[in-house]
């Protein structure tokens, strides 16, 4: 961004060879600024879906369908294998899950919780959390499967990433 040296005339007039007096220009060029912020604004654009969100968990696959989306971002609670709880990216401590669920559910208008659990976690476990919930106050437990499981009749379908499930 540099001023340039613009040429005037005395009058508009030329006078034989004679040169005017170089005056700086005042006006800033913003046009390369504009350009390189439309570059980095389309950039960002294509690159924000594609960020990953959530903490890797090997999910078990079902052949459920999956559900409709919602007004409010849903609120996930996540088992890790090695016996971590998250409520979405926040790791919480089993003991503190009930209280920190109630204070959520005051501040949501839906009930629906989606749960995502290892594959390796015990059902128990899952189930105990499961318990948590509904104390805290979420009766609309959904939980989130991978896709192209083994559905009952032996073949996989591919059509949905989570089921629901109405306490």
């Amino acid at each position: 961004m540099g001023a340039a040296v613009q040429q005037s005339s005395a009058g508009g007039r030329r006078r034989g060879r004679r040169r005017g007096r170089a005056r700086p220009m005042s006006e800033i060029n913003v046009t390369p600024f504009v350009d390189v912020m439309l570059v980095l604004l389309i950039i960002f654009m294509v690159a924000a879906p594609l960020t990953p969100v959530g903490v890797p968990v090997d999910l078990p696959k079902t052949a459920a369908g999956a559900l409709p989306s919602e007004q409010e971002e849903p609120l996930t609670v996540t088992m890790i294998a090695g016996g971590e709880i998250q409520i979405q990216t926040s790791p919480v401590a089993r003991d503190e899950l009930v209280g920190k669920l109630r204070a959520i559910a005051a501040e949501r208008t839906s009930d629906r919780v989606y749960l995502r659990a290892d594959g390796a976690i015990s059902y128990r476990e899952v189930m105990q959390v499961m318990g948590a919930l509904n104390a805290g106050g979420f009766a609309n437990v959904g939980l989130v499967t991978g896709t192209a499981g083994p559905a009952l009749e032996g073949s996989a379908r591919d059509d949905g990433a989570a089921s629901s499930t109405d306490q």
